[in-house]
């Protein structure tokens, strides 16, 4: 009998028959995995809070595969459990939950007002709680040991080194976004579902448009690969954690941005 032990699947990174949900899949980073799931085989639910632009993204990705949009504005609870109701009533399971809907708030320290902490700490933090309370029965419902559910956070590397810009709410709340990845790898592991976050560098999307557009040559000559992310930076590290090649992971925290924050020199 041949020994398969050592034989490397197929269908490693194949993700058909799977329905993810992306937020802030609109534009951006959360356009960029959308479309890497959807060319992987999934079938992706996207949201964001304006009809109009989930209705235009919605048409750009599907050539790429099944797409449906779902506005809603997740910086509410209500909103989260009513967007969870109509993922759950469009398919009972959920393969893959990405919480990517964020914001973010610039203001010197003197200035940086009450609702800059509110808006983004709701936004960034409590949200992807949320949205996991509310989705859980239909990611237990999809998970097994041999194939768990996945949950895939985009935190930052903002929360990994400190970033030159002041951006205390943002900052402080993808560094609990990251620990709270970890506190739900450790529960929710035992019911097959995997828990990781992706912490981004500088790549081309709304929320960095302004600080590329001054900067841009500038941050990629001091990253060691010398260069900006690439959409398919993205979209690979995230078909990698929501296929099987990403199964035996949970709780971790993958910067993907070049290794600015990794290899910082402080200077």
């Amino acid at each position: 009998m041949a020994d398969n032990r050592f034989t490397t699947r197929p269908d490693l990174f194949d993700l058909s028959g799977k329905c993810a949900l992306v937020t802030g899949g609109t534009k951006g980073i959360g356009m960029m995995i959308a479309r890497g799931l959807l060319q992987a085989g999934a079938r992706v639910i996207i949201s964001s809070r304006k009809a109009d632009t989930c209705a235009e993204a919605q048409h750009l990705l599907s050539e790429f595969g099944d797409v449906r949009a779902f506005p809603a504005d997740l910086s509410g609870h209500d909103e989260c459990r009513r967007l969870a109701d109509l993922v759950q009533a469009d398919s009972d399971r959920l393969d893959i939950l990405v919480n990517n809907a964020g914001a973010m708030w610039r203001e010197p320290l003197e200035t940086f007002p009450d609702e800059a902490w509110d808006t983004v700490l709701d936004l960034n933090l409590k949200s992807p709680f949320w949205l996991v309370q509310a989705l859980l029965p239909a990611l237990r419902r999809a998970g097994t040991a041999d194939d768990p559910a996945r949950i895939i956070n985009i935190g930052s590397i903002a929360a990994i080194h400190v970033a030159d810009s002041p951006n205390y709410s943002y900052a402080g709340s993808k560094a609990g976004l990251h620990q709270l990845t970890r506190v739900l790898a450790r529960e929710l592991g035992p019911q097959h579902v995997t828990v990781n976050a992706v912490a981004p560098g500088p790549f081309p999307s709304q929320m960095m448009a302004s600080t590329l557009e001054v900067l841009g040559d500038t941050i990629a000559a001091k990253a060691p690969l010398r260069r900006l992310g690439r959409d398919d930076d993205m979209a690979g590290i995230a078909v990698f954690l929501a296929s099987r090649a990403g199964a035996y992971l949970t709780g971790t925290v993958i910067p993907v941005d070049g290794g600015i924050a990794t290899t910082a020199t402080g200077t």
